[in-house]
């Protein structure tokens, strides 16, 4: 019974130790980051402390790979910010936008591993495909090749037909198959 009384003190402790570096950290954010916008700090704060919060609940409600989700995507979008405001990432949002969907797949690879204690095609494919896109549409958005992202899809219009059409395909062997019915 005291063990049990110490790990629960333990774990409020670190939680408010926790809550507490969070906020000193946000209050020494504010006061040397005169350059930074303010607002964009603030943002970036609230996505990781969301991040934080979902991350929370995710642990303490046993299986809820919705939580998980929700805080891994929050927490990469509020390091991307956070980042993007120190200029560290020269990159503005305009043209960094198809980060949101390798963000979501990366997050879906944890919420699949929470859910299913391992990877199942069932989060897998999606989220290999969340990224993929997510990659894809970077090359277009930064410019990293020579012709339009319209002329691609005009020409190459069937490859992305065979690429939807193999992730459907592996979709579809994840589900179960239902038994058989005894004859007669």
């Amino acid at each position: 019974m005291k063990r049990r009384f110490n790990r629960k003190y333990a774990a409020r402790l670190v939680f408010i130790l926790g809550l507490t570096l969070m906020v000193l950290g946000t209050a020494f954010l504010f006061g040397f980051l005169e350059r930074a916008s303010q607002i964009s700090i603030t943002l970036a704060f609230l996505l990781v402390a969301s991040g934080v919060f979902f991350a929370a609940w995710a642990i303490r409600l046993n299986k809820r790979a919705s939580y998980l989700f929700f805080a891994s995507f929050f927490f990469m979008a509020g390091i991307y910010l956070f980042l993007s405001a120190l200029d560290v990432i020269a990159l503005p949002f305009s043209r960094a936008w198809p980060l949101l969907s390798i963000f979501s797949g990366l997050a879906l690879l944890p919420a699949g591993w929470r859910r299913y204690g391992g990877f199942r095609p069932s989060y897998f494919v999606p989220s290999c495909a969340f990224i993929l896109l997510g990659s894809a549409l970077l090359v277009f958005s930064l410019r990293m090749v020579p012709f339009s992202f319209r002329y691609f899809i005009t020409t190459w219009w069937p490859l992305l037909v065979l690429l939807g059409g193999l992730t459907l395909v592996l979709s579809s062997l994840s589900g179960k198959t239902p038994p058989r019915e005894r004859e007669g």
